[in-house]
């Protein structure tokens, strides 16, 4: 049975013994972000979950106990953090931005590496094609400059072409890169230097652990944490089939704005672009656009920052969206017969 739960202090942090049960039972077998909550909630602590998980696996027809993630492997795990100057950031923590916390089932750990503050300022997400093209870049780096002016953090996953692009002009004022990997692992290749310049003057983020080297499915998750941070996301550039529609899809169900450029219907490139306008996007052609679809949400109130559960209270339950847009205000006013107005 769950032990009764107090309400925690706002902004409390985990302490050492906590931040490691939190670590591995995160790294437990078969533990997300969803299963994270629900145990914690159910057994009123990380160490009470990863105390019961072999009698769980057992009651659900497992012929082996389930794998828990070690103190020694959680251990070494920190440690490899804090050797490359990473730190472990949990729900309502110092790196943990603000907006992740509300998305559904958020990450519950995440390593940040860098200002940490920056993930309390109002972020804007910039994406794109890999192979961007010259003026697809040149756009990225006028956009991603004129945000930081204005005083937005800008993010993007450090990939080629538009993603390069935009953490370079944002570099100066503030950006935030969210990798597939561990920090420590650079792809691709050529952003080495990049990487390192946004770990010392940005931010670089990830929930995966130091020296995990990316696998195919792991870019889709990172692009759920590069819309999840934002306010709303931008795409320059994108093809039919590309990652970057993964992140504009994910932003419309995390309640995120989502920004189009259009592009000449000539260039591949532009196919994916023009059709999220065609299915409400918001048209890009100067900053002024996203500043002005942006300013109302920014008038509203802070959503207070999560709070931690210690071992003897439950994880907080979901907190709702950062708030509805106008356009979600109308689509939810429509009704399902189709009306002739004149």
């Amino acid at each position: 049975m769950a032990r009764a739960s107090k309400k925690p202090e706002a902004g409390k942090r985990l302490n050492d013994t906590q931040r490691l049960a939190w670590l591995r039972l995160i790294r437990s077998e078969n533990v997300g972000p969803a299963t994270f909550r629900a145990l914690v909630n159910q057994f009123g602590g990380a160490q009470n979950a990863i105390e019961a998980l072999p009698t769980l696996s057992r009651r659900g027809g497992r012929a082996q106990d389930i794998r828990l993630c070690s103190t020694r492997e959680a251990e070494a795990e920190l440690e490899a953090a804090e050797r490359i100057g990473a730190t472990l950031a949990a729900l309502g923590e110092a790196g943990y931005p603000a907006a992740l916390a509300q998305v559904d089932a958020p990450p519950p750990l995440i390593f940040v590496k860098g200002r940490l503050a920056l993930a309390d300022l109002p972020i804007v997400a910039i994406v794109g094609a890999r192979n961007g093209s010259a003026v697809g870049q040149k756009f990225t780096r006028q956009i991603a400059s004129a945000l930081g002016v204005q005083g937005f953090v800008v993010v993007s996953g450090i990939a080629r072409g538009i993603d390069t692009a935009a953490h370079n002009a944002a570099l100066e004022h503030g950006t935030i890169a969210v990798v597939a990997g561990g920090i420590d692992i650079v792809y691709p290749p050529e952003n080495a230097a990049l990487q390192n310049a946004i770990g010392e003057r940005g931010l670089l983020l990830s929930e995966r652990a130091p020296g995990f080297s990316p696998r195919g499915k792991d870019f889709p998750r990172r692009n759920r944490l590069i819309s999840g941070i934002a306010l709303g996301v931008v795409v320059i550039e994108a093809a039919e089939r590309s990652g970057s529609l993964i992140t504009a899809r994910l932003a419309g169900k995390q309640g995120r704005e989502v920004f189009a450029v259009p592009g000449s219907p000539l260039d591949p490139r532009a196919a994916g672009t023009n059709n999220l306008l065609k299915q409400g996007a918001t048209l890009v052609t100067d900053v002024s656009d996203i500043l002005d679809t942006l300013a109302p949400i920014l008038r509203r109130p802070t959503p207070p920052p999560s709070e931690l559960a210690s071992s003897d209270e439950t994880f907080p339950a979901p907190l709702p969206d950062i708030g509805q847009t106008e356009r979600d205000r109308v689509i939810e006013a429509l009704g399902s017969e189709p009306r002739r107005y004149r």
